[in-house]
C-alpha cells in the first residue's frame, strides 16, 4: 500500500502534512513525479529507474515549501514555509516499473507517496518521510552533489540490485553500512596504480552475494591473468565484505607513555581463543562523508575521550588481502595523556564496552614482545612508534 493524501501539500506555517487515506499499490491516479532533492542528480535518478531510458523531465515548484539539509545529515527533507518555494523537477510520465523502482527505493527509507498541487497548478506525486524531520539550512543540490553524490550513486546500486528480492525495509536496515560500502570502493578505484596488472586482467563471471548485514559475504568465479601472460582456469572465491577503517595508537611523547584500549572481540572467541578480550589500539570504520582523518578524530573520542590529536601516518593497507575488503588506515596519536587516567569508554548504542589502558613505553612494548598484544594493527603500531620514538621525543621537547 501507499499513501496519498487528498487535500494537497500542508497549509503554509504548519509542520505536519493532511489526513492521508491507503490505496492499492502501484494504483497511482496521477502519474507525474515531483523531485525535490537528491533524486535531482540524474545519475542517481538512472540508478534507481533502471535501464529504461531517462524520461524528459521539467524545472517545477512547490510554493510555501523549501528544501533543507535534515539536521546533521547528509540528505535533504522538504517541509512548509510560508513565502518560500521548494525548487525541484517533475517527471511526467514513469512507465510501471519505473514508478515500482521508486518505490521500492523511497521504501527502504519509509518514504510514503503523496499527492501535491506545483505551483503551476499541476497534480503531482511526492515522497515525504512519515514524520517531520528536523531541518539545518537550506540544501543545495550542488553542495550535496559534492560531497555525496557519487558516494549516493554507489550506494543506489546496492540497493537497487535487492529490488523484488528484498523487503525494502530490511534493505533500508543497512543503508548506513551500504554508503560506508560505496564510500570505500570510490577510494579504492581513486587510488593511483602500483602494479603491472589492473581490474581489466580480470574477468568476473559471476558474483553473488551470499550474505548481507553488517558485513556481507559474496561467492565470486572469475578468471585474471598470470605471470606468464596466459588466463587462469575459472576460479571460485569467498570474500568477506567490510568497509575501510582506521586504528589509533595515541602516544604521549612528553610523558613517553601510550593509551590502549581493551574490549570484548568475537573473531577471537569463535576461532577458539580462550581469552576473547584485545587489547589494541582505537578503531573504527570510516563513515561515508569522512576522511580517515575525520574517522581517527572521532573514534578517539568516542572511546577514549581524546579530544585533541595530531595523526601521524603509519600506513595504509589490506589487512588480510586474500579473504576481506577491508582496508586500514593506521595512525599515531600524539597527544596529552597527562590527564587521562585508566577507565572506561565506548558508545553504548552500538554494544561497546571498553576498558582503557595506560602504559609506559616499556610497558607496552614487553607486552608486545611477550605475545600478549595478538593483533595486526597493535604489532604494526608498536614496531613503528619504537622506530619513530626518538624523533617524536625530541619533536616534542624542541616545541615545548
Amino acid at each position: 500500500m501507499v499513501v496519498l493524501p487528498w487535500n494537497g501539500p500542508a497549509a503554509a506555517g504548519t509542520d505536519t502534512f493532511p489526513d492521508s487515506i491507503d490505496i492499492p499499490y502501484l494504483g497511482h491516479a496521477v502519474t507525474a513525479l515531483f523531485l525535490y532533492g537528491s533524486l535531482r542528480y540524474d545519475p542517481l535518478l538512472e540508478v534507481v529507474l533502471g535501464n529504461e531510458a531517462l524520461p524528459e523531465n521539467h524545472p517545477a515548484s512547490l510554493q510555501d515549501h523549501c528544501v533543507y539539509w535534515a539536521k546533521d545529515a547528509g540528505y535533504p527533507c522538504l517541509l512548509p514555509a510560508a513565502g518560500l518555494t521548494a525548487q525541484g523537477v517533475v517527471l511526467p510520465n514513469p512507465t510501471e516499473q519505473m514508478q515500482a523502482r521508486m518505490d521500492f527505493y523511497e521504501a527502504c527509507f519509509d518514504y510514503e507517496v503523496h499527492r501535491v498541487t506545483l505551483t503551476d497548478g499541476q497534480e503531482a506525486l511526492i515522497y515525504l518521510p512519515p514524520q517531520v524531520i528536523e531541518a539545518g539550512p537550506q540544501w543545495s543540490l550542488a553542495d550535496w552533489q559534492t560531497v555525496w553524490g557519487p558516494i549516493s550513486v554507489e550506494a543506489a546500486r546496492e540497493v537497487m540490485a535487492a529490488f523484488g528480492r528484498e523487503d525494502p525495509k530490511e534493505v533500508g536496515k543497512r543503508f548506513g553500512v551500504i554508503r560506508a560500502r560505496a564510500a570505500s570502493k570510490l577510494r579504492a578505484q581513486s587510488a593511483p596504480s602500483t602494479n603491472r596488472f589492473s581490474t581489466t586482467d580480470v574477468t568476473i563471471i559471476a558474483q553473488n552475494r551470499a550474505y548481507d548485514h553488517f558485513f556481507a559475504m559474496d561467492d565470486v568465479r572469475l578468471t585474471h591473468r598470470r605471470f606468464d601472460g596466459d588466463v587462469s582456469p575459472e576460479i571460485e572465491r569467498a570474500i568477506f565484505v567490510m568497509v575501510d577503517s582506521v586504528t589509533v595508537l595515541p602516544y604521549d611523547p612528553v610523558l613517553d607513555r601510550v593509551l590502549l584500549i581493551e574490549q570484548f572481540r568475537v573473531g577471537p572467541l569463535i576461532r577458539g581463543d580462550t581469552s576473547p578480550w584485545s587489547v589494541e589500539p582505537i578503531a573504527g570504520r570510516v563513515d561515508a562523508g569522512e576522511t580517515p582523518e575525520m574517522a581517527a578524530h572521532r573514534e578517539s573520542l568516542e572511546e577514549a575521550g581524546l579530544t585533541a590529536l595530531e595523526l601521524e601516518l603509519i600506513g595504509e593497507y589490506y589487512p588480510s588481502p586474500g579473504a576481506i575488503t577491508e582496508y586500514l588506515y593506521s595512525y599515531i596519536g600524539i597527544t596529552d595523556l597527562s590527564k587521562v587516567t585508566a577507565g572506561l569508554g565506548g558508545v553504548a548504542a552500538e554494544g561497546e564496552d571498553i576498558q582503557r589502558h595506560i602504559l609506559s613505553f616499556d610497558a607496552f612494548m614487553e607486552r608486545v614482545t611477550s605475545g600478549a598484544g595478538a593483533n595486526g594493527p597493535l604489532l604494526l603500531s608498536a614496531y613503528w612508534l619504537a622506530q619513530n620514538r626518538d624523533r617524536l621525543r625530541a619533536q616534542a621537547v624542541g616545541g615545548a
